[in-house]
């Protein structure tokens, strides 16, 4: 079983690095073209808004069709999009409102082969090995940050973004391959009612009957809340403290994905963690405290090593978070129950790319080129706001965390 996930899980991994350094190379592009927060935060809310109408949908088809086809589906679609993007930048002229329409066209199919990757875990390990699953998929995640932004910030100027799509294109279809090699066999879901209206209905009388549920859930929304209004502003700070440098900004993203491989692999070789509740909270609080110490640096010596000590923490709070939905909730609600949790945090994160850009470019950076109290410890040259309003959304994570420890020590699953 395990050996079944690990065949997906080496495919994804290279797909996932082609995706990252397409990404990678988009914001570059964006970037250069543009010079503001705002296009970048734009270009994560043209990926995030679309699913607001589509999210809650796709764990209906998640829970109704086989996992396995829906995987391949995702990444078809999503590769054919990558073609498009490719012939546009070759042949014509690509402007950045064709980077937002083909993304929001993606965002759906990229959620639905997420939403497909994940539920299907069930089927390819055992409950005790839930855990280094989720383990697995963050090493999977974060190792892809060690080599694309590293690769994408190497290559970009040689083969500018038409290699790089090349890349991902070839990336992709090693991994819908290794989907087709691999035998699963799934469990048989029936669901209660074929109407759509009544598939939705179960989501809200599961919340409302499972009170612990509903409390994890909320933490996490939270937190991710919090933490994408950083998040959309991570790259234009680190581009504006040192002169759109991109080897500065691809070297902390890989040690970002350092970190996380670390944490993944520790927690892959622990794998047991009792408290999964507990191991969720201290994740999160450990990550906010590190983004705290990060958003006061102003040089690489700084970022380097807290970008590094922030991401040791998110294959925590990402494989409790998993081994805590695939315990508690029933196999005939997964897809639903994942899609709700995943179509509430890319809601509120498409708020907070639209909020970290507007706050960024609006308010904090035009305030903090004059002196105030805030000045002696962020200066009053561009990307002191952005650093200002990063620490802001640092606190509000730990508080986040802190309330969650708080419910934790009164109250047992």
């Amino acid at each position: 079983m395990v050996r079944k996930f690990l065949i997906i899980w080496s495919g994804q991994l290279l797909s996932t690095i082609g995706s990252n350094m397409t990404n990678f190379a988009l914001t570059i592009w964006a970037w250069e073209k543009t010079g503001t927060a705002t296009a970048l935060a734009f270009i994560s809310f043209a990926f995030l808004a679309p699913t607001l109408i589509t999210g809650l949908f796709m764990g209906i088809i998640v829970d109704r069709f086989e996992r396995k086809l829906l995987m391949i589906l995702g990444d078809i679609i999503t590769g054919t999009v990558s073609v498009i993007l490719l012939l546009i930048y070759t042949f014509s002229s690509l402007e950045i409102w064709h980077i937002y329409l083909l993304i929001a066209i993606t965002s759906p199919f990229s959620q639905l082969q997420s939403l497909a990757s994940e539920t299907i875990t069930a089927d390819l390990v055992t409950p005790e090995n839930y855990i280094r699953a989720g383990s697995l998929t963050s090493i999977l995640n974060y190792g892809s940050q060690i080599v694309a932004p590293a690769l994408a910030g190497f290559l970009y100027p040689i083969i500018s973004l038409t290699g790089i799509l090349f890349i991902d294109l070839f990336t992709l279809i090693l991994a819908i391959f290794t989907v087709i090699i691999t035998p699963i066999k799934e469990k048989k879901i029936k669901l209660h009612s074929n109407k759509i209206t009544d598939n939705l209905t179960e989501i809200f009388i599961y919340l409302k009957e499972n009170k612990y549920f509903l409390t994890i859930i909320t933490i996490e929304i939270l937190f991710w809340f919090i933490h994408d209004i950083g998040g959309s502003i991570f790259k234009p700070l680190i581009l504006s403290r040192t002169d759109g440098n991109t080897f500065i900004l691809g070297s902390i993203s890989a040690s970002a994905g350092i970190g996380g491989v670390m944490g993944g692999l520790i927690i892959t070789f622990w794998g047991k963690i009792k408290n999964r509740f507990k191991g969720f909270i201290i994740g999160i609080m450990g990550a906010s405290i590190c983004k705290l110490i990060f958003g006061f640096g102003q040089s690489i010596l700084i970022w380097l090593p807290l970008q590094f000590c922030s991401s040791l923490n998110f294959p925590l709070i990402y494989s409790t978070r998993q081994g805590l939905y695939l315990d508690l909730i029933p196999s005939n609600l997964q897809g639903r129950i994942f899609a709700f949790s995943s179509w509430l945090r890319l809601g509120v994160g498409a708020i907070s790319a639209l909020l970290g850009g507007i706050l960024a470019d609006r308010i904090f950076e035009p305030w903090m080129m004059t002196d105030n109290i805030f000045s002696p410890l962020f200066g009053t040259q561009k990307g002191a706001g952005m650093s200002l309003l990063y620490v802001l959304c640092s606190v509000g994570m730990f508080f986040v965390g802190l309330w969650g420890h708080k419910y934790q020590r009164r109250n047992k699953p």
